[in-house]
């Protein structure tokens, strides 16, 4: 399944912090840009310590002009000032004697000392920020420190959200007997918007093929991707993997998954635009997005994937099944220095489970049992 690649636009800087960069950022001049020094101090030449030196004036910051320290002389300079021309060392305030017209100085100091070379921090032509890294408050200072004051980042994907199923009402409604809220949709707006991606609430899909088929056609013109919960389970009301087949190729890619919970996800494409159908339990619709979806919406934002789990030991037995993959929920909670993962009973109708926990591991289809105690990585959920 080809994706289209990411569209690129440019951004204030002030407006690209969550963004993906779009475009390699190198280094145009050395930062900094002279030596500096990083103390409160004397700038002098080491060679004239120890001794008592003239204070020949002071270091102003933001000052063009370097004045320059003549052999047996001092300036007063503060934390970032330029180092002077002939200096090549700053004493701190607090190793040096100071009077109104000199400073003793009582101990030797090597040349370098609390200097901060010109380059140290950056040098002309370096690759610091690679395009496919998302942008926090450190890329940005770095981009305002390199004076980059527009970004060349990926457009954020519009990915459609619906829910199918006849039993759904609004969330401002009271459900009747047999009816219930229709809360996956915000649970997996929310999820969306975490990965970086917009979210388009569309009107919920009435369980009838030929509404199917309109509602997620009239989607694909206006989004980049299409994820609904519902309707991709094998009864004969269950009308997505019909409906997904008529849009296009490739239609369906696969339906149903060894997993547990999320059997009946269904990964399918038209256009060059992916579809995710979920189950409808709450549970299953959110685990199968992280844990299929993440690296799709990745792909639409131009990003690298990097999950970064945590590591706990297991609270108690685990027990998988053979050819399977579990995502098990699990709550953490420390004793003493040890993160410890409790596995939660995983109850894919439950709404309030994945808020309950604080991550989930993976048991691949090798494991059928994980002893107590034992290490496991912890996948905390996306935006949480």
């Amino acid at each position: 399944m080809r994706l289209a690649p990411p569209r690129v636009e440019r951004v204030a800087l002030d407006d690209a912090f969550g963004r993906v960069l779009a475009r390699d950022v190198d280094a145009a001049e050395d930062f900094p840009n002279a030596p500096r020094s990083a103390m409160d101090g004397f700038a002098l030449v080491a060679a004239d310590t120890p001794g008592t030196l003239a204070i020949a004036g002071d270091v102003l910051m933001g000052d063009p002009t370097r004045a320059a320290v003549a052999r047996g002389t001092a300036l007063r300079i503060p934390t970032g000032g330029t180092l002077p021309e002939g200096a090549d060392a700053v004493v701190p305030i607090e190793d040096a004697h100071a009077g109104a017209a000199a400073v003793r100085i009582e101990r030797a100091f090597d040349a370098g000392t609390n200097v901060i070379a010109r380059g140290s921090d950056m040098r002309s032509g370096e690759r610091l920020l690679s395009a496919g890294a998302r942008i926090g408050a450190p890329q940005c200072g770095v981009l305002a420190a390199l004076g980059v004051a527009r970004v060349d980042v990926y457009r954020r994907p519009v990915v459609a959200v619906f829910s199918s199923g006849d039993e759904l009402v609004d969330v401002t409604e009271t459900p009747g007997p047999g009816s219930i809220r229709d809360s996956n949709r915000y649970a997996i707006a929310a999820s969306l918007r975490a990965m970086g991606a917009q979210a388009r609430h569309y009107p919920r899909l009435a369980d009838d093929c030929a509404t199917f088929v309109r509602a997620l056609a009239d989607a694909l013109e206006e989004c980049d991707a299409i994820v609904m919960t519902g309707g991709s389970s094998v009864g004969e009301r269950d009308v997505t993997p019909a409906a997904v087949a008529a849009l296009g190729e490739p239609g369906v890619v696969v339906h149903g998954l060894r997993v547990k919970p999320g059997k009946p996800t269904l990964l399918g494409a038209a256009g060059g635009k992916p579809i995710l159908g979920l189950p409808g339990n709450p549970v299953s619709a959110l685990m199968m997005l992280e844990a299929i979806g993440a690296p799709i919406v990745a792909a639409l934002c131009g990003a690298r994937l990097a999950p970064r789990p945590i590591e706990a030991r297991l609270a108690e037995p685990l027990h998988g099944r053979a050819d399977w993959t579990w995502y098990v929920p699990v709550a953490l909670r420390h004793e003493g220095n040890v993160l410890l993962a409790h596995p939660l009973p995983l109850r894919s109708f439950s709404v309030s489970l994945t808020a309950r926990a604080g991550g989930y591991v993976v048991m691949d289809e090798r494991d059928e049992e994980w002893p107590a105690g034992a290490p496991v990585a912890v996948h905390q959920f996306i935006g949480a």
